[in-house]
């Protein structure tokens, strides 16, 4: 039994959890200034997962954000005293698709100033002489990279932490966090209650069980993870590194360990750990600083393959087998920020490279908690992320599952995971199947990417080189064509639909929006909402369905995080409702010069109403909102039906579009058609790092400077710009560097090629001076593809087609 811990009746922060993530949030919130911090840990420091971690870190990751996020942990690791060792890192390519890959990585980090390096074989072996060079085309190796140890990290973390005055407290365990109102309010130990503002949740693996405490879902799984280290068998000087190595091809990554190795991977037959009959963890209450069992048959397909590319290893002594727990989330990304609980934040989740990882989190978490909201654009991480479906312990599982066994599978642009589908799925989902449909998945919906029963009217010789013509059909092609030449439909209802109602709607609405939002009934305005440095929270069109209430459209995997912006600033008095309506709303987009013609004759109400306008009418025998708007550039409708209904009005416009060459299109063709008319895309061309006056939607922005954000509002130096590229079978996919004059000056946020306008298409924010006409040039897969800096949008520069009459 531990003699008792005095600890604290009250502190501003409490962290729950010692590990490497705790350890750095409490290390950041020092260098922040806060004092007022307790870190509690229900065993000993490190003694979760942290503890046998194999330590490697790498850098360039495949968002903006994590790959910032692990630059500043190795920033941070050079000035501790941790063991940290930047002995670089190599990464192998042994097929075709892996060299593109790589190709890919080496473009990408030119966006960063990382001195990512093209190799070859030999030159990776020069590096790393054990291995051979059997099957490798090439390689990558970045200099920066290192290994450390996850022990001495994370004390050197704590020492800063406990220097400022932090409370560090060892064997205390989390009996229960206490909620009251929606906030947490005191978290009960085995050592008395501590009140507390802010509660962090960086449990590690125990992070779902100690969010159950508050009643909030954290989405991670713990996994068997495996890597053995070998007894020294090689000559080795005291100053003489070997770089880190992975073989992605190969599933197996090596680090040195003195004169031995390090070898693991990501077996492609996972081991869930610690699931009870419902799938619902329950870590035994005394795993603590404990490993598992050596599972040497799982571990046999590793073990095969990392003598393949070491040879050595068929015959060097093992010291041990390390199997240990790690959690997993269902997408392969951290899991962090506020849950709905307000002042209750989460820093789990983090996928066998937290040691990665620790430095950049600690960060972002402790600016987060200080500031309020996050300095950099997290929501690829955000727990908000996941939707109410992940509180299916048996869906999460198979999410988890999935990514774990496809760690090191490419990822091509189009990817459609399978596990856990259908989900949910459209009232037209029927319809679709029985006409072809290639399903994608978002958030948890089936969506059609395109029909392949319209393939045999598109032009294969379209197909885009390399990866962008990976997950492609010529379908796309023929339903955009369709659509600007006579009239397409498509299925929407998977996006988000929102409802901010009462009689305080408008007026928080308007100090929220960017744009002003509370005109006359029945307008529509496309607007944005903004963070306080001025950057891009949420990007959606809002309705004013009556006086006191407005209908809020928003990306499909946006709902949940417009909405908790919205939520966090709701009145106190109640005088403003907030409610998510998606499942009770169907949605069919009607669009393209023969609109008008198909629509007319299935409804007694007049059509005359203008762009950007809503009016209640009928369609056939179904009641409809019909929304005069547009994401593609053409006349036409979104028609929204309560959802039991949607079944008849798709086959209603169906059968009447018949006869005017209706084409039913996808998600695909949507995302072609809207580059041409030059629409922003929320988390790829605009996000909470852009201002609307860098992403050129100063248009929105109105004078009155009263919203939240309006006083960060800067003229830019920097603006977002269309690029067209000379060859139009080289399509940017996004991240792509852009070189202006010899020199890299932006990255690509989105690409593809619109296929009325026939251009490669690419959007990048380049710097406030390079003006229309300018030449640039964009590095796709290793080759400088020549372009120019064009006026926009491409198509339909007037608006003469969306306004048509």
């Amino acid at each position: 039994m531990p003699r008792p811990r005095d600890v604290p009746s009250r502190a501003r922060v409490v962290i729950i959890g010692g590990g490497v993530g705790g350890a750095s949030i409490a290390y950041h919130l020092a260098q922040l200034g806060e004092r007022d911090v307790v870190l509690l840990e229900r065993n000993e420091l490190t003694s979760g997962s942290t503890f046998h971690s194999a330590g490697l870190v790498g850098q360039l990751r495949g968002s903006v954000s994590l790959t910032r996020m692990m630059m500043d942990s190795v920033q941070l690791y050079g000035r501790l005293d941790c063991g940290w060792v930047p002995c670089g890192g190599i990464r192998l390519a042994c097929s075709a698709e892996r060299e593109e890959e790589v190709l890919r990585q080496v473009a990408w980090a030119k966006t960063f100033g990382l001195p990512l390096q093209l190799i070859s074989a030999d030159e990776a072996q020069e590096l790393f002489p054990l291995m051979v060079t059997d099957g490798v085309r090439c390689a990558s190796y970045l200099p920066t990279d290192g290994y450390l140890d996850p022990s001495l990290l994370t004390y050197a973390l704590v020492d800063g932490a406990r220097q400022a005055g932090h409370g560090v407290f060892t064997q205390t365990r989390v009996e229960d966090i206490v909620v009251r109102d929606g906030r947490v309010r005191s978290v009960k130990t085995q050592w008395g209650d501590i009140e507390a503002e802010v509660v962090v949740n960086a449990g590690g693996m125990f992070a779902a069980e100690l969010g159950r405490m508050a009643g909030v879902r954290v989405p991670v799984v713990p996994f068997a993870h495996e890597y053995l280290v070998t007894q020294p068998f090689r000559d080795r000087a005291a100053d003489e590194h070997l770089p880190t190595l992975r073989d992605p091809d190969l599933l197996i990554y090596f680090r040195e360990e003195g004169a031995g190795l390090v070898m693991g991977g990501y077996e492609r037959h996972s081991a869930p750990w610690s699931l009870d009959q419902h799938l619902v963890d329950r870590i035994p209450p005394d795993f603590n600083g404990r490993l598992l069992e050596e599972d040497w048959p799982r571990f046999e397909e590793i073990a095969a393959n990392s003598a393949r590319r070491v040879p050595e290893m068929e015959d060097v002594k093992v010291t041990r087998l390390i199997n240990g727990p790690e959690a997993f989330t269902p997408d392969n990304e951290f899991c962090l920020g506020e849950t709905e609980v307000a002042g209750l934040f989460v820093a789990a989740g983090f996928c066998a490279h937290g040691l990665a990882g620790a430095g950049g989190i600690g960060k972002v978490m402790a600016e987060w908690i200080v500031g309020g909201e996050p300095t950099i654009d997290v929501w690829e991480m955000d727990i908000r992320r996941f939707g109410p479906q992940y509180r299916s312990p048996r869906y999460t599982l198979a999410r988890a599952k999935e990514v774990y066994e496809t760690y090191y599978d490419i990822r091509y642009p189009g990817h459609e995971r399978q596990a856990g589908r259908p989900l949910r799925t459209s009232s037209a989902y029927s319809w679709h199947a029985e006409h072809g449909a290639a399903f994608g998945e978002k958030s948890g919906w089936e969506r059609v990417n395109w029909y392949q029963s319209n393939a045999a009217a598109g032009d294969e010789g379209l197909r885009p080189r390399g990866w962008a013509g990976m997950h492609w059909s010529p379908a796309i092609g023929a339903e955009v064509l369709a659509t600007r030449e006579r009239a397409g439909l498509f299925d929407e209802s998977s996006f988000a639909k929102l409802e901010v109602a009462g009689p305080g709607a408008a007026q928080l609405l308007e100090r929220l929006c960017d744009n002003h939002v509370a005109r006359e009934v029945g307008s529509i305005t496309y607007t944005q909402m903004l963070n306080r440095r001025g950057g891009i929270e949420c990007d959606f069109t809002v309705t004013r369905v009556r006086e006191d209430l407005f209908q809020i459209v928003t990306g499909t995997a946006f709902g949940n995080h417009d909405a908790s912006w919205i939520h966090r600033h709701l009145p106190g008095d109640g005088s403003v409702r907030l409610t998510d309506v998606t499942a009770q709303w169907a949605c069919f987009a009607l669009w393209g010069p023969s609109s008008r013609e198909i629509l007319t004759p299935l409804t007694p109400d007049e059509l005359g109403f203008g762009y950007m306008t809503m009016r209640e009418v009928a369609v056939g025998d179904v009641p409809v909102r019909a929304l005069r708007v547009t994401f593609v550039g053409e006349l036409g409708w979104e028609l929204y039906c309560p959802t039991e209904y949607g079944a008849g009005l798709w086959r209603t416009l169906w059968d009447a579009g018949a006869p005017h060459g209706l084409i039913a299109g996808g998600y695909r063709a949507i995302d072609a058609m809207r580059l041409e008319k030059g629409y922003r895309v929320w988390g790829a061309d605009i996000t909470p790092d852009e201002s609307p006056l860098e992403a050129g939607l100063g248009f929105c922005v109105r004078d009155e400077r009263t919203f939240v954000g309006a006083d960060a509002l800067t003229e830019p130096d920097r603006r977002l710009r269309c690029l067209v590229l000379d060859d139009p079978r080289s399509v940017a996919l996004g991240n792509e560097p852009v070189r202006i004059g010899g020199e890299v000056r932006g990255r690509v946020t989105s690409g593809g090629y619109g296929y009325a306008v026939e251009r490669s298409i690419a959007y990048a924010y380049l710097p406030a001076h390079v003006g229309i006409g300018s030449a640039v040039e964009v590095d796709i897969f290793g080759r400088w593809v020549a372009g120019e800096v064009t006026r926009e949008p491409l198509l339909d520069p007037g608006g003469e087609r969306v306004r048509s009459v």
